[in-house]
């Protein structure tokens, strides 16, 4: 015998939560679409594997055109463009190649999240003392 409400869930979710993770859909904000708590989602990920595969599956291709859009923006990139221009009604298009110079915040963030340890902001020093030394003195002259 089930124990609590029935679930809400319907099989178009599926797609659905695949497309809204296309655009950066959280679990949080998968909740909100859905009007569900992310409780909610984990339970329905758990026991509906195709709405789990369709959650990653949009994570995942959302993640990777990011990261590839982000690495060419870091290290620049050029691409064929067309210009259009009105000449006394006569339409002249001409073609020609964009570039886009390498962008340092880009190239930052891409390094910051691939090699966080070398290039993060917050260093970590290790000050702590492992021995105190035994400190003696000696004096040059004992009367003093």
């Amino acid at each position: 015998m089930a124990v609590g409400r029935p679930s809400n869930y319907k099989s178009e979710y599926a797609e659905q939560a695949y497309k809204f993770c296309l655009l950066g859909a959280t679990d949080a904000r998968l909740g909100e679409f859905f009007s569900v708590s992310e409780q909610t989602i984990n339970a329905w990920k758990a026991s509906h594997p195709q709405f789990l595969e369709s959650i990653k599956r949009g994570k995942e291709i959302a993640d990777a055109e990011i990261a590839h859009a982000l690495y060419h923006r870091a290290k620049g990139y050029s691409h064929p463009a067309v210009k259009i221009f009105n000449n006394q009604g006569e339409i002249i298009k001409e073609e020609y190649t964009e570039h886009y110079p390498p962008d340092t915040g880009a190239a930052m963030a891409w390094l910051k999240n691939r090699q966080h340890k070398d290039w993060r902001d917050k260093q970590e020093v290790d000050l702590s003392i492992k021995e105190m030394p035994e400190i003696v003195i000696k004096r040059a002259d004992p009367r003093v």
